[in-house]
């Protein structure tokens, strides 16, 4: 017997049939008790129910707002342009293609490192930091 031929272990127990006769143990009721919303069919609370007690959820007030416009920009540092050609102009397409990019959508230049090189930024947003620490470098942004 080796890992190629393990099998997980199957369950063998068979369900318990209910209402089979007083002395099944199992009988009359069921097991549910007498009457009752959890002993009638499709008897039960919904969750989130506590009795009639006024629910957490409408006990809390509401908070925030989801915009489901908002811009999701792929970020990107200074820092991470060192393993690119400097002489290449930086576009969302060439980072997708050097996989520095994954996600598809907007791309978004921040300030975190330095500008070695004289880099051509020609990407969807770029800081204004960022952007000053290009034009330092010697390098040009472009909208």
């Amino acid at each position: 017997m080796d890992l190629s031929n393990l099998a997980a272990p199957v369950s063998n127990k068979k369900r318990n049939r209910v209402g089979r006769g007083e002395s099944s143990g199992l009988g009359k009721t069921c097991g549910k008790g007498h009457k009752g919303q959890r002993s009638r069919s499709g008897g039960g609370v919904s969750p989130g129910f506590e009795g009639g007690q006024m629910p957490l959820q409408r006990r809390l007030p509401k908070k925030g707002f989801h915009n489901p416009f908002r811009t999701r920009y792929n970020v990107l540092n200074i820092k991470d342009l060192s393993i690119l050609d400097p002489s290449a102009t930086i576009t969302p397409e060439l980072l997708r293609e050097k996989g520095i990019v994954r996600r598809q959508g907007p791309v978004k230049l921040l300030s975190d490192g330095e500008a070695a090189t004289a880099y051509i930024i020609k990407l969807d947003k770029v800081s204004r930091a960022a952007a000053l620490k290009i034009q330092a470098a010697g390098g040009t942004v472009e909208d």
